[in-house]
């Protein structure tokens, strides 16, 4: 039984470890290079949508973003109209704590967001883990969110967000964010 037992853990883990999605590391050298000062700079257009733990999509949206940089310190003002009329801001803090290498690692906060992010930069795409304070009935509830943006051409960055709950998924965000060809 013992042997059974075990074998099957062996088995879960080596499943589970070949479902995770390459690292960051992965991108080194990828283009084009997204370079946040340059592309988070001016007006931004985006759409998206959210979808619900079975994949269905229960809203898009489309958003505005102010980014701007200064001394080092990027501020991306974010406005979202949802298809229901619901209008949500998020205002992003960005301050490079670190180069190594190919690797650019920016503190990232906002007032919804719990703590300090770290919004890792390599190659052609970002990654951002953080918890998201999301209104909820009456009250807000919290969600992990593991974001992922790709730089596809100078102007269009593409992202993916898995929305999780106490270890679970919830939904997920994608999101294109164009930049005007004269900004």
């Amino acid at each position: 039984m013992k042997r059974a037992i075990r074998g099957c853990i062996i088995f879960f883990i080596i499943a589970v470890s070949g479902c995770s999605a390459p690292g960051l590391e992965h991108y080194d050298g990828r283009s084009p290079k997204f370079i946040p000062e340059q592309f988070f700079q001016g007006p931004l257009q985006a759409h998206g949508l959210v979808k619900n733990r079975s994949g269905a999509v229960t809203r898009t949206f489309t958003a505005t973003i102010d980014a701007s940089w200064k001394d080092g310190h990027g501020v991306l003002n974010e406005r979202f109209q949802f298809d229901d009329g619901e209008i949500q801001y998020r205002n992003w803090q960005l301050v490079l704590r670190e180069s190594t290498g190919s690797e650019r690692v920016f503190d990232a906060t906002a007032e919804d967001v719990i703590g300090t992010a770290q919004f890792r930069v390599n190659g052609n795409a970002a990654f951002i883990r953080y918890v998201l304070e999301v209104p909820y009935k009456d009250s807000t509830i919290k969600l992990t969110v593991d974001d992922r943006m790709y730089l596809t051409a100078d102007n269009v960055l593409i992202g993916e967000s898995e929305l999780s709950k106490w270890g679970f998924r919830v939904g997920e965000i994608v999101l294109t964010i164009f930049k005007p060809e004269s900004s």
